[in-house]
């Protein structure tokens, strides 16, 4: 249980460190290559026993981790984004509703049975994302702001359905908490490619407050997914009950932060798409 408590706590902490950033003035994207690096190490520390030669033996996971890479930086560049200008819990609404979008990709792939109740989980959660997101005549600033929420919603759903496809067939000598700790110093890597280019070419500078920052977010960005691994081996529910328990109590807990820390405004239109987002989440898990 306390691995379960942990990760929730966790997931929240990623949004909640997002919307700080504004307030600290923090350079986002500097602090999410940090983060990685951050995450890496934890991962390192954690599973060096792991790390033997047999994970190198195998090549045929560095392709999917390239890509899954690109989608942890990109996504969480935009999920940073979305934290400061839409706010903790309209942003964990798009992430969390992502299960829709893989649960389409399963059924399209892996032929799986299409149900009433998934049909209804993916409905309730477009829904919920449309009422969460969607601003009519809005400025340019607002657009983009639910822009980056849909994003967050197709694109998370393609890193699960990614991450799945990989831990199916190509993950041998290699565990998923190994595949993810590789996957964030590659992610690592890549923004600091870019951080090289921007020093060069443009007048950015890496500033030592954008560094702790992203040392202080790669903690729970690397504990949200190492509780929830040791969430699955230790409770004994199915993983799709630990799944639906992590995703709607991170939604409620970073509606929580956002209205009582944050302050953020919540109209009755967004209400209502949160409490089908929630519906979304169990009708899900039921379907599974």
């Amino acid at each position: 249980m306390i691995a379960l408590i942990g990760t929730i706590i966790s997931s929240t902490l990623i949004f909640v460190i997002f919307r700080l950033f504004e307030k600290f003035k923090i350079d986002t994207f500097q602090a999410i290559v940090f983060n990685y690096f951050t995450a890496f190490i934890c991962g390192w520390t954690l599973y060096s026993s792991q790390f033997t030669s047999k994970v190198f033996m195998n090549i045929e996971w560095i392709p999917y981790a390239l890509t899954i890479s690109l989608l942890f930086i990109s996504l969480f560049f935009v999920m940073g984004k979305s934290a400061q200008q839409n706010g903790v819990a309209i942003t964990s609404v798009a992430v969390k509703m992502s299960l829709a979008v893989s649960m389409i990709g399963m059924i399209i792939i892996y032929k799986e049975a299409l149900t009433l109740l998934k049909i209804a989980g993916i409905v309730l959660a477009l829904t919920g994302v449309l009422l969460v997101s969607w601003e009519p005549k809005g400025s340019k600033e607002q657009n983009n702001a639910w822009k980056m929420l849909i994003i967050l919603f197709i694109g998370s759903g393609i890193l699960d359905l990614c991450l799945n496809y990989a831990q199916q067939n190509v993950l041998n000598e290699l565990t998923p908490a190994l595949f993810s700790a590789f996957g964030f110093l590659i992610a690592g890597f890549i923004g600091l490619l870019v951080l090289i280019w921007q020093f060069i070419f443009s007048s950015a500078r890496i500033k030592g407050k954008n560094i702790l920052a992203g040392l202080i977010l790669g903690v729970p960005n690397y504990f949200s997914i190492y509780l929830l691994l040791q969430a699955y081996e230790v409770i004994d529910y199915s993983n799709s009950s630990i799944v639906a328990i992590v995703n709607v109590s991170v939604v409620v807990l970073s509606a929580l932060f956002g209205f009582m820390i944050f302050k953020e405004e919540f109209s009755i239109k967004k209400a209502i798409g949160l409490i089908a987002s929630l519906m979304a989440i169990l009708s899900l898990y039921f379907a599974t």
